[in-house]
């Protein structure tokens, strides 16, 4: 399987843990409106974070990456945190109640890494980097 096809059926994943996992109180409405999406473009896995009302959106998403890939975190938040970033090296980003940040690394070491928000104690994602 290509690259550009693993990472669409790695997508498909994410979208659908994202529906599955969502609220299914009287607020999905809100919940819906707040869903994030990951993108892939040629050369950067890109991830669109939401951070409202103290809920994160992805959460505990699975993602894949190969070693030196641009990752970028696009974050949309109504309160400040802090993304924490599990690789070699680690990377530790400011979260800003604003929207349009984005945050780019890349991971030298292949292995799991974990992108975490340390204020909501959230796990965002669990990347998958391979050479």
């Amino acid at each position: 399987m290509t690259r550009a096809a693993t990472l669409l059926v790695s997508m498909g994943f994410v979208v659908a843990a994202a529906v599955g996992c969502s609220s299914s109180d009287s607020s999905s409405s809100d919940s819906e409106a707040t869903l994030t999406s990951v993108a892939s473009g040629a050369d950067e896995l890109a991830v669109d974070i939401t951070i409202a009302n103290g809920s994160v959106t992805p959460t505990n998403a699975q993602l894949k990456a190969v070693v030196g890939q641009p990752i970028v975190l696009r974050v949309t938040s109504d309160a400040e945190d802090e993304l924490h970033v599990h690789s070699v090296p680690d990377h530790e980003f400011t979260v800003e109640p604003r929207a349009g940040q984005s945050f780019e690394f890349d991971v030298t070491v292949p292995g799991r890494v974990e992108v975490e928000l340390h204020e909501l104690g959230r796990t965002v994602a669990t990347i998958d980097v391979t050479k």
